[in-house]
């Protein structure tokens, strides 16, 4: 891709999740599929309505595996391996991806609800031995997201501060060299690397295991892809739980009444759940799709090689799909919201989220049932430059 033109727009337009940016509004309605200028220099086509995303996720024109390539175009920091944007695939002509559609599906027998939930209450124990104010960051949404994906993957929690430090930085869009981005990935990949070569074949710490077990027999990836690929799955397990679990509790605490109402009707704890994930911003870039071949976006003429970003964060608030997008309803029925993507692009790792976030947000309001914020909401602090938008704290009392 050229060089941005210079009165474009520049995307992202915020990595703070106490609201939607206006810009992403504004274009919704005024152009919902505008050119703008990326973090890479380059430019793409930035997509903010409802029915052009489902368009763009449903149509095979619209692809991702193609990001993958060296030459190809990049929103953010460079693509150091194609496995790593297009894991999936990569998964499955290894025979592979059932494998990890089991372990992230409905039953997900590694994480069983009694575990979650003991977990979060460690978590938040520990938060009010240590006297209050204390931030629900750390000792929720980062200490369930890290619990979760070590036990999934089967990876020692004592390593998880470690691997939780090169996954911030993996996903920083703007990092001071590529070479730093590069070293800092080699690291995470040598370590699964040398942890799978470690491991008791036949007798499986985690899904991690797992894979190479059956990587083992068939031999579709070299060990240099399979690390990559499993360190891809840590990384934005981690992150983007992380990320939604901040950024929904910080909505919850400003909304005490819902709150509240949970308490009084758990059972309704799912459908407030989907709210959340409808209404919490998490996105600090977007989701990319590459044009294969000439198409249109509505009435936007693509052309072959064109980036096209989906901000589904934005497409969530669409009001042609969501009535009076900008109220949180907790009963808000139908949700068709597209946090986890749509169609043959759905999110692999919806149901962990679902499941998971469900039983750590009704352990987190029995246990403080006197949960609020600490400071005014402006005065919470955030991390820049996010791919995953990430609070650096979230203070609270109870």
């Amino acid at each position: 891709m050229t060089a941005p033109h210079e009165d474009l727009p520049h995307y992202p337009f915020s990595t703070q999740g106490d609201r939607l940016a206006p810009e992403l509004g504004e274009l919704q309605r005024r152009c919902p599929v505008a050119r703008v200028g990326t973090n890479s220099g380059g430019e793409a086509w930035l997509v903010t309505g409802y029915e052009l995303a489902q368009h763009v996720l449903r149509e095979r024109k619209f692809a991702r595996s193609v990001l993958g390539d060296p030459d190809g175009p990049t929103q953010d920091a460079p693509i150091l391996a194609p496995e790593l944007l297009d894991a999936m695939n990569h998964l499955q002509q290894a025979g592979l991806r059932d494998e990890v559609l089991q372990a992230l599906g409905r039953n997900q027998p590694e994480l069983p609800a009694d575990w979650v939930a003991e977990v979060t209450r460690e978590g938040l124990d520990a938060m009010v031995r240590q006297g209050g104010p204390g931030d629900l960051q750390h000792h929720f949404a980062e200490w369930v997201a890290a619990q979760c994906m070590c036990r999934l993957l089967g990876l020692p929690f004592e390593d998880h501060e470690w691997l939780a430090v090169r996954a911030d930085l993996d996903l920083t869009m703007v990092t001071p060299t590529d070479e730093e981005l590069a070293r800092n990935w080699e690291e995470i990949r040598v370590y699964m690397q040398a942890y799978m070569a470690a491991r008791e074949p036949g007798r499986p710490r985690g899904l991690v295991d797992r894979l190479a077990d059956l990587n083992d027999s068939g031999k579709g990836l070299t060990d240099k892809q399979l690390s990559n690929i499993v360190s891809v799955l840590f990384v934005s397990g981690y992150e983007d739980f992380a990320s939604f679990l901040g950024v929904a509790a910080l909505n919850l605490l400003q909304r005490p009444d819902v709150m509240d109402a949970v308490r009084a009707r758990p059972e309704t704890l799912p459908q407030c759940v989907e709210e959340l994930l409808r209404h919490s911003v998490v996105l600090g870039n977007a989701i990319p799709r590459f044009v294969t071949e000439d198409a249109k976006i509505g009435t936007t003429a693509v052309r072959q090689g064109d980036l096209v970003l989906l901000q589904l964060d934005a497409t969530n608030y669409d009001p042609a799909a969501f009535p009076d997008p900008e109220d949180f309803d907790p009963t808000r029925s139908p949700n068709p919201h597209l946090r986890f993507g749509y169609g043959r692009h759905h999110c692999p790792g919806a149901h962990l989220v679902r499941r998971q976030s469900e039983t750590a947000f009704r352990v987190l309001l029995d246990r403080l049932p006197g949960l609020r914020l600490a400071v005014p909401l402006e005065e919470v602090p955030w991390h820049p430059n996010r791919m995953a938008i990430m609070l650096a704290e979230l203070p609270v009392t109870w």
